[in-house]
């Protein structure tokens, strides 16, 4: 592989870990706003139902986050000519996102590392999610029993 060919890899990879990078965390910073206007309800009884709801719109929201992240990748793959149909581009952006591997869709040699970048991204965005949706449970649960009597 030649030198440049790396070099526009791991600049074109790093591009789009930034960019669901970044959808990943203003979407985050919105979603707290809401949760924050809503705060006088979720710590008003019934505590349970109240924080289900929560935590379901949170883990619905990473699940957008996810899929957005996929997209994005797939898209970018796609463009670059390194998969025939979207169909294909989305599985392996899929299957690199989650960190599967199953091998059965490989890139071109020329652009092999993106499939690893791809990874990488994966288990940053997860690890954030991971992070937000505990964050938000804490956090709301904290509010109820501040709140509770």
């Amino acid at each position: 592989m030649r030198y440049p060919a790396v070099l526009i890899q791991l600049a074109l990879g790093s591009a789009i870990l930034t960019v669901t990078s970044l959808i990943a965390a203003l979407s985050w910073w919105g979603l707290e706003s809401f949760l924050n206007r809503i705060h006088r309800w979720t710590v008003q009884p019934p505590y349970g139902p109240k924080l289900t709801g929560v935590l379901s719109l949170v883990m619905l929201w990473a699940l957008l986050i996810m899929m957005a992240s996929v997209w994005i990748w797939a898209i970018a793959l796609w463009f670059l000519g390194t998969f025939v149909t979207l169909e294909a581009s989305v599985y392996f952006a899929l299957v690199s996102f989650t960190t599967l591997g199953f091998g059965d869709i490989l890139l071109p040699m020329e652009w092999r590392l993106l499939g690893g970048l791809a990874a990488a991204n994966g288990l940053m965005v997860f690890g954030l999610l991971t992070a937000m949706l505990v964050e938000t449970l804490r956090e709301t649960r904290q509010r109820q029993r501040w709140q509770g009597p």
